[in-house]
């Protein structure tokens, strides 16, 4: 569209200005993040501690109207030995630069616009560019120390850092200094030379860009927190807002109207309770007391609106006979839905009443799923766009709502629900020396490279799988693993107890049954989620058949090839036999980054192998199936006869008989190893004073999908 054209609502609603990506610095773990937004719904998925919740903090913080204070916690803990690197410069006579090293809190938000007519609202103060076909905006915010600080911020320190002097001792100094020293300033960008910036107030920030936030409703089942307090105070903002409305609209003709209705009520009570005091009240004069003279009282009653809604409106049902519920007889899913619902319109009643509304509206919905049950989820998730059209829809008003919601979540429906290119998945970056990490890396989904997204997308959605909340995932063949896994995982932490070790199921492990035919569609995915994951997969032996001349499975000692695509894919080979197998695994288990690959192996050194779990099972327990033992026998006769046995039960009642009613039993060797390997990088420690992920198994189980 060119210059000076106008736009009807319809083009308006396609291309509203949005936030296209933001850049966090050495807040918490964003330490050196980036975030890109989609149009309208954003899902933050990852592991408790990841760094979902302090995005939408430093948004809310650094967006907000008015002065701002934060502390020494709220830096990365990657960027606090830059204090110490600062302060040397200072002591040596550079104060620039030391000012150049010290740590700043700061963001970068990217704005996309396109150019309808002259002006640009309450973007144009964020817009620097001369260049006629830049669409594009910048704006940073920092928080960093104030011009001629640095003298009180370094004050009383030693005159170097010395052994007795060091790092934490300044770090100590020069915390409780930072809430004071430091302060918070904003700059427009030119997108097409970085040089180019100009300062701006906070107050052209927030007319650009408002910030709302939606918290989780975690309260609703405690009658102390009074949840009908939590609706009346909703509908007290939507009056009040409807009182700050510009003349002539229709929310502030219903402000006045309300209040009108209101001071009629007041006047009629005030006459009625002046006659009531005249005839039950004595007159002061009648006291007599020194010092009252002749004055008397009269009684006045003020109601306030805002405080009528906020103090004494609740919601109520309709039941059988006329009789009304109250809203605590309703379900809590029904009740957080409805708050969440409510702030949302209420939100959208403020960016609408405004006469010169913000370029954008950024809106962070903290984990809606408490208390909804996973079709409400999934629902919610796929109708939080429509709200954008159905809210101005509802006040009959000819707008758009430019929302962008981001939406923080523990649930797997949620996120599964959501699709790929709404994902942005906060990954942790972990050290094995370190006992937690100090940063996270924001993924998007849709850029994953090597991934079929619509087979991921389909499959995630099918099983609800959760390996966007998982510390560690398990990838399996079919049925019987799905059933006996978590079993040896039981059997394999006790043996471990025993020997004073840490367990696997105090950790939260994702078991995915995805089929011998599929594993290998998931390694990219997982590279990229850095996730560590075990694949446990049967070695599938196979030979030309005599007559079909055809790949027909086999004992493993009689195989000349596999037919596990699985296997084919992460060896990058398409004709391994199964002796290469064997001494692929003689020594350690297979491992490619993050993933580890589990086949069967013997039991013991040059013995015989399995060809599944079945036949890998019996020969790891032979006395529980009477298998002869004659160390004379060949290992091939051996496998044979494992193979036989194994054919006697379906795979689904191997399973079970060894799951839940034989104890004692030995975990086939390949199993184990996996295992071991699993363990042996322990994940961060789950935090133990926020909430549980929605999705997180209880502490000694491990979750099935």
């Amino acid at each position: 569209m060119s210059a000076g054209q106008s736009a009807t609502p319809q083009e308006l609603r396609l291309r509203p200005p949005t936030v296209t990506k933001v850049e966090v610095k050495n807040f918490r773990l964003l330490q050196n993040a980036t975030v890109t937004l989609n149009e309208d719904v954003t899902v933050c998925v990852g592991r408790n501690n990841a760094g979902k919740t302090s995005l939408a903090e430093l948004l809310s913080k650094f967006l907000r109207p008015g002065d701002i204070t934060l502390r020494l916690e709220d830096f990365s803990l990657g960027s606090h030995a830059a204090f110490s690197d600062a302060y040397r410069e200072y002591t040596d006579g550079d104060e620039a630069a030391a000012r150049q090293l010290l740590p700043e809190i700061s963001t970068s938000i990217y704005l996309s616009y396109e150019e309808i007519g002259e002006e640009y609202g309450n973007l144009g103060p964020l817009i620097v560019d001369l260049d006629p076909d830049c669409t594009k905006a910048i704006v940073t915010i920092r928080y960093a120390l104030k011009p001629g600080a640095m003298k009180d911020l370094f004050r009383d320190a030693s005159a170097s850092l010395t052994e007795d002097w060091g790092a934490p001792v300044l770090l100590s100094l020069v915390g409780p200094r930072i809430p004071h020293l430091y302060e918070r300033t904003a700059v427009a960008v030119d997108p097409t030379d970085p040089a180019n910036y100009r300062s701006i107030s906070m107050s052209e920030v927030n007319k650009a860009i408002k910030v709302d936030f939606v918290k989780a409703q975690r309260g609703l089942d405690d009658e102390k927190e009074r949840p009908k307090d939590q609706i009346g105070k909703i509908l007290e903002s939507l009056f009040m807002v409807a009182a700050k409305a510009d003349d002539g609209h229709f929310l502030k003709d219903f402000a006045n109207s309300t209040e009108s209705a209101l001071a009629g009520i007041v006047e009629d009570l005030n006459a009625h309770l002046q006659d009531m005091y005249s005839k039950m009240a004595p007159t002061v004069e009648q006291f007599g007391y020194p010092g009252l003279g002749n004055r008397n009282f009269s009684t006045r009653t003020t109601l306030d609106t805002k405080r009528l809604l906020s103090n004494f409106t609740s919601i109520r049902y309709p039941g059988a006979g006329g009789v009304e519920l109250p809203e605590s007889y309703s379900g809590l899913g029904s009740r957080n839905l409805l708050l969440i619902l409510l702030t949302l319109f209420s939100y959208y009643r403020e960016y609408a009443s405004r006469g010169n509304k913000p370029s954008v509206h950024l809106v962070f919905i903290e984990e809606p799923e408490a208390h909804l049950h996973p079709q409400m989820q999934e629902t919610f998730i796929h109708q939080l766009s429509v709200f954008k059209e159905r809210f101005p829809d509802a006040d009959g008003e000819e707008q758009i709502w430019n929302a962008q919601f981001l939406v923080t979540t523990h649930s797997a429906h949620i996120a599964n629900r959501a699709g790929f290119s709404a994902i942005r998945y906060f990954r942790p970056n972990e050290e094995p020396d370190e006992r937690e990490a100090i940063s996270s890396t924001v993924l998007n989904l849709a850029e994953a490279p090597g991934v079929d997204k619509e087979f991921m997308h389909k499959y995630l959605t099918l099983t609800r799988a959760d390996l966007f909340f998982a510390d560690k995932a398990i990838l399996i063949e079919g049925t019987t693993e799905r059933i006996f896994i978590p079993a040896a995982i039981a059997e394999f932490d006790e043996e471990g107890r025993k020997a004073g070790s840490s367990s696997l199921s105090s950790q939260y492990v994702s078991i995915m049954e995805v089929g011998g035919a599929h594993a290998h569609i998931f390694y990219p995915f997982l590279d990229f989620l850095g996730l560590q994951t075990l694949v446990i997969t049967d070695m599938d032996p196979a030979k030309l058949g005599s007559e079909s001349k055809q790949l027909e499975s086999c004992c493993v000692r009689e195989g000349t090839a596999t037919t596990n695509e699985g296997i084919k894919k992460w060896f990058d080979k398409s004709d391994l036999s199964p002796l290469e197998l064997l001494i692929q695994a003689e020594e350690h288990i297979p491992v490619d980054g993050m993933r580890a690959l589990a086949y069967q192996v013997p039991e013991v050194a040059s013995g015989p192998c399995g060809r599944t779990f079945e036949d890998a099972f019996i020969l790891a327990n032979p006395t529980f199936f009477n298998l002869p033992v004659d160390e004379n026998e060949d290992n091939a006769e051996k496998e044979r006869v494992a193979r036989t046995i194994a054919k006697k039960y379906k795979k689904s009642d191997f399973a079970l008989m060894f799951a839940i009613d034989q104890q004692g039993w030995t975990i086939p060797r390949y199993i184990k190893r996996g295992l071991e390997w699993l363990l042996d990088r322990v994940p961060l420690e789950q935090s133990t004073d926020g909430d549980l992920p929605n999705e997180a198994p209880p502490a000694g189980q491990v979750v099935v999908r």
